[in-house]
């Protein structure tokens, strides 16, 4: 019978009273500045592309949404929004996310490359007058680019959600928005205030009522 050798427990780093709140109002602060920064800068680009994402939408076509680990999420959320509209009075927008199937993004990763596994998704299902959102926090991703490149060869719209300095994404796209942070958490905190935003005011262009 092995012998379990006890090992004294690591220390835990202690905190005087209220540092731990404290640390929750930073937090809350730097979102909080972070959003009216980004949303004060980049309001009317966030308008003018949810005019023409209206107006994609409005001649039949769709949005194809992408993006990897917590952007993954971002762009899932972002298709239930637009697929299954939390307001009963809007109705639902064609909008698929490229994220969901791991069987096919496996076996292209597998097969071939990973930073093929949207690129390739798009091919088959975009068309010209479509529209591709890729979410990259850093803006590096190789398999959004190349998806944005695609995108772009194939004539539809290129919108990116990203973070720090845009990295390689702003000149794929004909709508970037940059959430100016090396932080990701306050940089996916800023994509999903973005992206809600950006789902209630197509509904709005598009003559529906304004209930948010």
């Amino acid at each position: 019978m092995t012998q379990q050798v006890e090992r004294p427990m690591a220390s835990r780093p202690t905190f005087a009273e209220g540092e731990l709140a404290g640390k929750v109002m930073r937090q809350c602060h730097e979102v909080t500045a972070l959003k009216e920064a980004f949303f004060s800068k980049n309001s009317e680009q966030i308008v003018a592309c949810c005019r023409a994402m209206a107006k994609a939408f409005d001649n039949g076509g769709k949005l194809l949404a992408m993006g990897n680990g917590g952007s993954s999420c971002d762009a899932i959320h972002l298709a239930v929004e637009f697929m299954h509209p939390i307001t009963e009075k809007r109705p639902p927008l064609p909008t698929l996310s490229l994220t969901t199937d791991v069987a096919v993004m496996t076996a292209i990763g597998n097969d071939q490359d990973f930073a093929l596994i949207f690129s390739q998704q798009l091919e088959m299902m975009g068309k010209p007058g479509d529209m591709a959102l890729g979410v990259s926090t850093s803006g590096k991703s190789a398999n959004i680019n190349r998806a944005m490149q695609m995108a772009r060869e194939m004539g539809l719209m290129t919108i990116g959600f990203t973070g720090r300095d845009g990295g390689r994404m702003p000149p794929l796209c004909d709508f970037c928005f940059i959430v100016p942070s090396f932080s990701i958490p306050r940089i996916q905190e800023t994509h999903e205030t973005l992206l809600h935003i950006i789902w209630d005011l197509i509904h709005v262009i598009r003559g529906e009522e304004d209930v948010i």
